[in-house]
């Protein structure tokens, strides 16, 4: 692999078709990133490029062969249950399977070559799904008691607290054994895929955060860091120890 002064980073970007978007013509679909990813990556000393959504699992393949890391992003989508061998609930929302698929193949090759993987809110769902993991399709109706985690959605202080397991990589990044977060999500984990521990749970018991203990550094957070790290010296820890990672590869 060639060594780079700093490390080339993928970061999944969402799409929206053109009839959402008066800025393009018709018929053609755009991809985008919200720019906080790109400079937390930036911040951490990291070279942020964004993936383009294939079909092609050899394109795929070929992109995340010149990286040194990747980050699978959020957004205002589900995945589609049959991934994880469940039939779709009434709450079930908006479904991007091109998006989806790229993803899950971005994933398991990352798992594969033992990619440096930096999950956020919707990618952290992939990654549990990709090891065979499932999903609570709704909170509010299949976990007794919870709270609102779509409350405080992508503001830059947090909305609740979650709590970090000992023993954890996520623990020994941020040194904390609480930190606030910013959650803005309607599903969460409900069974765990392979080679998948909890390093981080809210107080009403919804996992917020995975990691892997089979790889380098695979790292799941359910909420944004990247809108949290301008106040948070833990937040910001996060990227820094995903860039380091990266920078090992």
């Amino acid at each position: 692999m060639i060594k780079r002064s700093k490390p080339l980073i993928g970061i999944t970007p969402d799409v929206q078709d053109a009839a959402a978007n008066d800025s393009t013509e018709k018929g053609e679909a755009v991809f985008f990133l919200r720019a906080r990813y790109a400079s937390a990556i930036l911040q951490a000393g990291g070279i942020p490029v964004i993936l383009p959504i294939s079909s092609s699992r050899t394109r795929i393949r070929e992109s995340l062969d010149r990286l040194s890391g990747v980050v699978v992003t959020g957004g205002n989508f589900d995945i589609h249950p049959r991934h994880y061998r469940e039939t779709p609930g009434e709450e079930l929302g908006n479904i991007k399977e091109d998006r989806t698929s790229f993803e899950l193949e971005v994933i398991s090759y990352a798992l594969k070559k033992d990619l440096p993987l930096l999950g956020i809110c919707g990618g952290t769902q992939a990654i549990n799904v990709v090891l065979g993991g499932s999903l609570y399709q709704h909170i509010a109706r299949q976990i007794p008691g919870a709270t609102n985690h779509e409350k405080s959605a992508l503001k830059e202080t947090g909305g609740h607290k979650v709590h970090i397991k000992a023993g954890t990589k996520l623990k020994r990044i941020v040194r904390r054994d609480s930190i606030d977060v910013n959650t803005t999500h309607h599903q969460s984990i409900k069974n765990l895929g392979r080679s998948l521990i909890v390093n981080a749970v809210a107080g009403d018991g919804v996992v917020e955060g995975i990691e892997s203990r089979d790889h380098s550094f695979v790292l799941g957070l359910q909420w944004h860091p990247e809108f949290l790290t301008r106040r948070s010296i833990a937040q910001k820890k996060i990227f820094t120890a995903f860039i380091r990672a990266c920078e090992r590869y």
